[in-house]
């Protein structure tokens, strides 16, 4: 099987499995980041696409648990690296390259430490989706569906606390370069939505 051919085979997976729809989107624009990040250097491309694409599959409803206090407890990587490896190799990705992938997804939180170059570019995208616009778009979006984000307030002091702690764990210069215009517009959001709250929480 061609690379297109998984490729487009992972997506399809994603697209279909991705609930709610609206966290389809993240997984595209995370791919076209990473590989922006690269800035010409030499990667796994399979590794990168399959990682990006499969990370956030035991986050989606019908693979985490849909009560409170087991989803307080979820490891939504633990399950990716159980349920991954038969996963991609039904959709024809290369056996070979499997544990490379997990590897990826093993350190694309802020927390991790990649040990591989793709491990690098998708956690600084991964870092980044969580900034500017698009963060804010994707945190505020939770509230009133995710228990840690029960009204607006909680959703505020999630971005703020992004926005102060989370570029300074991006690796690649390019990254950090791309976050400051990031920062910039949360701080101006945050601003904005103090001031017209008038004092008032949300």
């Amino acid at each position: 099987m061609s690379s297109a051919a998984y490729h487009e085979a992972i997506a399809e997976f994603i697209r279909v499995n991705a609930k709610p729809p609206d966290k389809f989107s993240h997984q595209p624009r995370l791919y076209h980041l990473a590989t922006a990040l690269a800035e010409g250097e030499p990667f796994d491309d399979d590794v990168l696409y399959a990682a990006a694409w499969m990370h956030d599959l035991g986050v989606f409803i019908g693979h985490r648990p849909e009560g409170p206090e087991q989803l307080a407890r979820w490891d939504h990587i633990a399950y990716v690296r159980q349920k991954g490896p038969a996963l991609l190799q039904s959709l024809g990705f290369p056996q070979e390259k499997i544990p490379a992938v997990l590897e990826v997804i093993d350190t694309h939180l802020p927390s991790g430490k990649p040990q591989s170059f793709e491990g690098v570019l998708l956690r600084d995208a991964d870092i980044l989706e969580q900034l500017g616009a698009v963060g804010i778009l994707r945190l505020v979006s939770k509230t009133g569906r995710d228990t840690r984000f029960i009204r607006f307030n909680d959703a505020l002091r999630a971005l703020q606390k992004n926005a102060e702690t989370l570029p300074a764990r991006l690796l690649l210069p390019k990254a950090r370069e791309l976050a400051q215009g990031r920062i910039q517009l949360m701080k101006a959001f945050l601003d904005a939505a103090h001031e017209e709250a008038g004092g008032i929480e949300f």
